[in-house]
C-alpha cells in the first residue's frame, strides 16, 4: 500500500510531537505540523522517507496543501 499525504484525522489527531507508529511505519511529528494542523484541520502533508532514516517504514512529514474549499477558520 503506497500512502503519499496524510491528514490529522487520518494520524489520529495526536496533540503533542513524537515517534508515532501508524499501518504505513513509523511517523514523527513536530509541534510545528501540529500547528499548521491546528490552524488548518484538513491539511495534507506529504510524507517523505528521509534518507538517514532509522527504518524502512521511518517517516516524516514534508509540504502541505490545503483543500480547495477549506472553510476552516484562520486564526
Amino acid at each position: 500500500m503506497t500512502i503519499n499525504k496524510v491528514t490529522w484525522s487520518q494520524v489520529g489527531r495526536v496533540t503533542e510531537p513524537g515517534r508515532y507508529m501508524f499501518k504505513f511505519g513509523w511517523l514523527t511529528i513536530t509541534a510545528a505540523e501540529l500547528a499548521v494542523w491546528e490552524q488548518f484541520p484538513q491539511a495534507a502533508f506529504t510524507l517523505y522517507r528521509p534518507s538517514a532514516a532509522e527504518t524502512d517504514d521511518d517517516f516524516r512529514l514534508g509540504v502541505f496543501e490545503l483543500p480547495e474549499d477549506d472553510n476552516a477558520p484562520r486564526i
